[in-house]
């Protein structure tokens, strides 16, 4: 992404790019104002909170286990100190394949992410695509990555365009 830049940037600087049009979006800024995009985040803020007071739950119980286990440990035989200590390390590892089946990269958070958020970003993208066609822009960079950009002018922030190809009234 980096290099990306530093082409483009360097390009510019050296005169080849000067004749083209610019202009930004601010993604941030046209997804906040798509309600489907807000319901999606909501859903999966309550998707998300749900799975995590599961883990904190079954995080409790594991904790208790380890700590019933430290008081009678040295009263226990052996064996059933052997059998109380594969039980929490048993727990502990379904925990963990609980945590990343709902929140690992491809666990059930991400995938849900993907089916909600997909559509609509793919839909955005077509829009501002649209928009540069049609308005001759060269380049339309995403005013969110401030990084990358450090200046800006309102005269080429084609957001509100966007919007109103997707038919949301800003």
């Amino acid at each position: 992404m980096k290099k990306l830049f530093f082409i483009i940037f360097f390009l510019a600087a050296t005169g080849s790019l000067m004749a083209q049009n610019y202009a930004y979006v601010d993604m941030e800024y046209i997804l906040n104002k798509i309600p489907s995009y807000t319901n999606a985040q909501k859903q999966l803020e309550q998707i998300s909170s749900e799975y995590q007071k599961e883990l904190e739950n079954k995080h409790s119980v594991i904790a208790n286990m380890y700590s019933d286990y430290q008081k009678q440990a040295s009263a226990l035989s052996s064996i059933v100190r052997e059998q109380k200590e594969d039980a929490i390390i048993s727990s502990e590892k379904e925990y963990k394949a609980l945590q990343k089946k709902y929140f690992g990269p491809d666990g059930i958070i991400s995938q849900k992410r993907e089916s909600l958020l997909k559509p609509i970003q793919e839909s955005v993208n077509k829009s501002i695509q649209s928009i540069a066609v049609q308005k001759g822009y060269a380049l339309i960079f995403n005013k969110t990555d401030e990084s990358v950009i450090v200046y800006t002018n309102p005269a080429y922030d084609v957001s509100n365009l966007v919007l109103g190809r997707l038919g949301i009234n800003n």
